[in-house]
């Protein structure tokens, strides 16, 4: 099993990362992603803790597939997601903690459009239950995985009961919709120097 693991990761004193580790089926620590974008809501007051991620967007080579990971809020933005396709990711997991509220009607639209975009497999996950500490976040679930056609795999989790999503991906099928619509090859890079500019 490949195992993707969000922890609360403490570099050194003051620097705190909202990180995930990428475990291979054999046990060895492939390496981390760190949360790029972070929040400023009400209930997420993630800017008090973590400090922006500095280690790009890796891609792991794992006994699954190329796995890529983004990280909740990171899901709006979608820069990091082309960055995991142009090197090479075929799975992109997005461990989440996502509350009802403005994101719902979001949560099953950006990720099958990045899925699409990009050309790979998306792992959406989010929990469930309600955290009452602080403001009353009521988490909704509703995982699932998609393809590169945008279309979910199987179907979607329980938005109130925590549970265990087995899906088999035919990674065969990124070559298929990748042949059939050339994103990468009809890419522009020479037109987006704007795109980058503050």
């Amino acid at each position: 099993m490949v195992m993707v693991v969000p922890i609360y990761e403490r570099e050194q004193g003051g620097f705190l990362y909202n990180t995930a580790v990428v475990i291979d089926a054999d046990g060895t620590l492939l390496g981390k992603y760190r949360k790029h974008h972070i929040p400023q809501l009400p209930g997420f007051w993630e800017k008090f803790y973590f400090r922006p991620g500095n280690l790009g967007w890796p891609v792991f080579d794992t006994a699954v597939g190329k796995v890529g990971v983004y990280i909740c809020y990171d899901r709006h933005f979608p820069e990091g997601w082309r960055a995991l396709g142009l090197a090479g990711a075929q799975i992109v997991y997005n461990p989440s903690a996502t509350s009802r509220g403005l994101s719902s009607y979001l949560w099953k639209l950006e990720q099958p459009a990045s899925a699409v975009a990009n050309e790979y497999f998306v792992a959406a996950i989010n929990r469930v239950g309600v955290e009452s500490d602080y403001g009353d976040n009521d988490f909704y679930g509703t995982s699932y995985f998609v393809d590169p056609e945008g279309k979910f795999v199987g179907e979607v989790g329980s938005d109130t009961e925590p549970e265990l999503i087995v899906r088999d991906l035919d990674l065969s099928l990124i070559e298929t919709v990748r042949n059939r619509w050339a994103f990468y090859r009809d890419r522009r890079p020479d037109a987006y120097g704007p795109l980058t500019a503050p």
